[in-house]
């Protein structure tokens, strides 16, 4: 056993405001995404576990959402201080399981979810809990039990999305993060513990989605789901949910545009998108990964493309110059490397990039930062979410 997995070998859940041994006794591997190594592992739970979750949240949410909405924001500030003191590890932590460069992922994925949870006690004292309209009173109740299933991309960030207001406005949770970089959550829930939340409010249980999943989306104790996802896991996700009629909070993929006018600087116009189609590998849902563009202008934009793709350091998440890690998975990396075939065969003009891994990156899940351009929009990398470091310009001819 590796330094790596003694310092991340997670063996037990938290549940009912304690670290308790699983129901069973398989686990997963966490994979690091730069060296294809075993960085850690996580319990594989089952729905008994999930039952012993929910049961917990269900006792604990009479007292919770009774409890003063100044007490609970004081909870939220502690939860916020307590990952602000964790920042570092955390930052390593996502770097190591996703491969986002290092100064980005504590910006991003360590100071986002501290600033999420640090917001809560400002919006609590905005909100208004009683409202009286015309001659009605109208009063804002928790929802009960929420189940949340979060994605890889941007793990804290997503569950703090999800866990922070739930929590803040009295609501008790019960948190299954992906599996395939789960290890941050479990930071989470030692902060969570420390600050001396009550046992129950929170509870955390790891493992796949067809068997944990699936659980929590189907568990009639589960008042409202929350998922982040693919498309195809949020129909699943609907479909089990729909079973007990509890509410529904989606998330789901996304193929945002990046159009150019005429009268841009295309210089700064062209960074920027690049930018935000390559944060974090490509890995992002809001990503702007169609860059529509002016036909007259269109071999000046694959000018500036190309040379920032080709300027983009890959590399390994923790050398300071690196500007894109790896994928997450070599599952992630294969598909991303199908979509860039697949945008050969369909006729794009390969500007930048390609199938091939970067030179002298053969081990890793890292993929070249590709263009292409003359994209039609009936190809499948204009119609499809890639999740990958790959840019399509699609040229137009009129506004």
């Amino acid at each position: 056993m590796t330094v790596a997995e003694k310092t991340h070998l997670r063996e037990r859940i938290y549940v009912g405001g304690e670290w308790r041994e699983p129901a069973g006794t398989e686990t997963i591997d966490v994979i690091n995404a730069s060296t294809e190594e075993v960085m850690g592992r996580i319990p594989q739970c089952s729905p008994a576990d999930v039952d012993a979750a929910v049961l917990s949240a269900q006792d604990a949410f009479e007292s919770w959402s009774a409890m003063a909405v100044e007490e609970r924001a004081e909870h939220m500030h502690a939860i916020a201080a307590g990952l602000g003191e964790r920042m570092d590890e955390i930052a390593a932590t996502v770097s190591q399981e996703l491969g986002m460069p290092i100064g980005q992922s504590k910006s991003i994925q360590a100071g986002l979810p501290t600033m999420t949870f640090g917001s809560m006690p400002r919006l609590l004292a905005e909100i208004p809990f009683e409202e009286e309209i015309g001659n009605s009173l109208v009063v804002r109740e928790p929802v009960g039990v929420v189940g949340a299933i979060t994605p890889w991309n941007y793990p804290l960030h997503q569950i703090a999305a999800k866990v922070a207001p739930a929590l803040a406005t009295g609501c008790t949770m019960v948190l299954k993060p992906s599996e395939v970089a789960p290890l941050n959550s479990f930071i989470l829930a030692e902060v969570i513990d420390e600050v001396g939340l009550p046992g129950g409010v929170f509870n955390l249980v790891t493992g796949t989605g067809p068997v944990v999943g699936e659980a929590i989306a189907s568990h009639p104790g589960i008042d409202m789901l929350s998922f982040t996802g693919s498309t195809r896991a949020g129909r699943r996700v609907s479909e089990l949910a729909s079973k007990t009629v509890k509410r529904v909070a989606l998330e789901l993929g996304g193929k945002s545009p990046n159009i150019i006018l005429r009268d841009a600087d295309l210089e700064t116009a062209v960074k920027d998108g690049i930018a935000k189609c390559y944060l974090n590998s490509g890995q992002t849902c809001s990503a702007l990964t169609r860059m529509l563009v002016p036909r007259e202008r269109l071999e000046e934009v694959e000018r500036i493309a190309a040379g920032i793709a080709n300027a983009t350091k890959v590399g390994d998440p923790f050398e300071g110059d690196t500007r894109l890690g790896p994928l997450i998975s070599e599952t992630q990396r294969d598909r991303v490397r199908g979509y860039i075939r697949k945008g050969i065969e369909e006729g794009a003009k390969l500007v930048s990039g390609g199938v091939e891994p970067p030179e002298g990156l053969e081990r890793g899940y890292f993929v070249r930062p590709t263009v292409f351009s003359e994209v039609r929009s009936d190809m499948a990398i204009a119609q499809e979410e890639i999740f990958g470091p790959v840019r399509s310009i699609i040229p137009y001819d009129d506004e």
